[in-house]
């Protein structure tokens, strides 16, 4: 047996990274009443929490060798639960302030989403692809959002509203923007290549 590997790490479905995945999908909903009521610390330490696990559950996914089926299904829906419940939350200034995120960037954020949520279907029902690979500006874009969160947060439990705070709402936009438009046309080109075999 290989020392590096202890067999209880070794199932597909009981794994150090998926444990971590689920419970940063429990998390969603204390943080949604943190949020709700207004427990500005708690939805900081939360949200910081949630983040950590992320992190992690990749970093021992890739370590350990734990790759499996179910991690490819927990660990984004843990992310785009924690983000949708943010976004959608945070846009509302009666709940969040001093500072909310613009209703805009919430809704290119669900666009940008929901576009690659729908290329990801029509590739996997094409030619059955089960596996992405985020690109560089979808990563970039990925941490701009998360960030914007994480400082509203921050800033909300210090009860501060900098001037710079738009600066950061129009840089995400940018981000976001920019990876949408980058993933439909490789969405397009892939397509084309495909239907050529």
């Amino acid at each position: 047996m290989d020392k590096d590997k202890p067999e209880a790490l070794k199932s597909d479905i009981l794994t150090l990274p998926n444990l971590l995945s689920l419970f940063r999908i429990l998390l969603a909903p204390v943080f949604l009443w943190s949020l709700l009521n207004k427990k500005a610390f708690e939805a900081l330490l939360i949200f910081f929490l949630a983040g950590l696990t992320d992190v992690l559950d990749g970093f021992t996914a890739r370590i350990w060798h734990q790759r499996s089926k179910l991690g490819t299904i927990l660990d984004p829906a843990g992310d785009k639960l924690l983000m949708v419940t943010s976004y959608v939350v945070l846009s509302l200034a009666s709940v969040a302030s001093p500072n909310f995120i613009p209703i805009w960037l919430t809704l290119v954020v669900f666009a940008r989403d929901l576009l690659i949520v729908t290329g990801a279907f029509i590739a996997y029902l094409s030619w059955r692809q089960t596996t992405f690979t985020p690109s560089l500006l979808g990563k970039i874009s990925t941490i701009c959002q998360v960030g914007t969160v994480f400082l509203v947060l921050l800033l909300n439990f210090y009860q501060v509203s900098p001037w710079y705070m738009d600066a950061v709402y129009y840089l995400t936009l940018l981000a976001t923007l920019a990876s949408g438009v980058h993933y439909f046309i490789f969405g397009l080109q892939t397509l084309r290549e495909r239907r050529k075999v």
